[in-house]
């Protein structure tokens, strides 16, 4: 069969409330992140396993409580006073290394909380699991609200699905993600990929995505588990 040239042309992540699609399993840390005014202290930690959907939900609180998404690795040698002007969502403090992070954590920590500005922090763990070297900071995020984000349910896999595969505008039969969703790997990272690769498989060989397809593919390198 003769295949067509393909550009890889990502699509644009949607990360806004709109595009939140919510199941008994995320529920629970978006009524409390819409909470957020009533946080002791203005604070709070989310955690989430890898791939779970921390980072499109960190961005529907930011544009809520209109704040600021940043990255913890990129705190030390920050403008501190000038980040501390809205309220921020700091992602995946477990993650960040190297000197000065964790002060310049702290004293952000500092700032917001005299300016009354809400903090929210994600996290693969808990911060007593962080290896935190600063006493302060580490004192500071254990009194904080501690929200748990549980890892996506077939029901949401499911709907990321359905609608990564409309966003591309590609009709697939139910029968597909039935056959995908017992061997694929738990993530919403994982069923966005997949819906990309067999939309590049379908697109190169001028054919429909299908059971088959999706079989064929399964079959070779992909982002399943073994079972």
């Amino acid at each position: 069969m003769s295949r067509q040239l393909t550009l890889d042309l990502p699509l644009r992540e949607a990360r806004g409330r709109a595009d939140y699609l919510v199941a008994p399993g995320n529920a629970q840390a978006l009524a409390a992140l819409d909470a957020w005014a009533g946080w002791p202290g203005g604070k709070a930690v989310l955690v989430a396993p890898e791939g779970a959907g921390k980072t499109h939900l960190a961005h529907v609180w930011a544009a809520d409580a209109g704040a600021q998404v940043i990255d913890a690795a990129g705190l030390a040698g920050a403008d501190l006073p000038d980040l501390a002007r809205t309220g921020l969502a700091v992602e995946d403090a477990d993650r960040a290394r190297g000197p000065g992070w964790e002060t310049a954590l702290f004293h952000l920590h500092n700032l917001l909380a005299e300016r009354r500005l809400p903090l929210l922090v994600t996290a693969r763990q808990p911060p007593r699991d962080w290896g935190l070297a600063l006493p302060d900071l580490a004192s500071r995020l254990q009194a904080a609200t501690l929200i748990r984000l549980d890892p996506p349910d077939d029901t949401l896999l499911r709907a990321v699905m359905v609608k990564q595969f409309a966003d591309r505008q590609l009709a697939v039969a139910p029968q597909v993600i039935d056959y995908l969703l017992p061997r694929m790997t738990r993530s919403l990272a994982a069923a966005r990929e997949i819906v990309a690769a067999l939309d590049a498989r379908a697109l190169a060989e001028g054919r429909p995505v299908t059971r088959q397809m999706a079989a064929e593919w399964f079959e070779g390198p992909g982002l399943f588990d073994d079972d």
